[in-house]
């Protein structure tokens, strides 16, 4: 049984991981679209456009960073939903064996 809560643990360790890392992705996403945002303001052109510029760079970067969050979200999630599944087979077996079943 000790077995069964260290792996559901280990799976929800790796679920939390995962969303992390999704966020810390889209954080960088969105830093390096700011990032560039401010280098084509600071740059010497027209200005014409380049606000339009500005917002379908950041409009995009939010668009894939929301992406990958509900990637990382719907991954967790089929984590969990497998460590349910797993627990429930192991405790039919273990239920199984002490019946006489097994």
């Amino acid at each position: 049984m000790k077995e069964i809560s260290k792996s559901v643990e280990d799976i929800e360790i790796e679920a939390k991981k995962i969303l992390e890392e999704a966020k810390a992705n889209a954080n960088e996403i969105l830093f390096k679209a700011r990032e560039e945002a401010k280098e084509i303001l600071s740059a010497q052109m027209p200005m014409d456009g380049v606000e339009t510029e500005c917002q379908e760079i950041v409009r995009k970067a939010n668009m894939e960073a929301a992406k990958k969050d509900k990637g990382a979200a719907r991954k967790a999630s089929e984590i969990r939903a497998n460590a349910d599944r797993k627990i429930d087979e192991t405790v039919k077996y273990i239920v199984d064996i002490i019946i006489g079943r097994g």
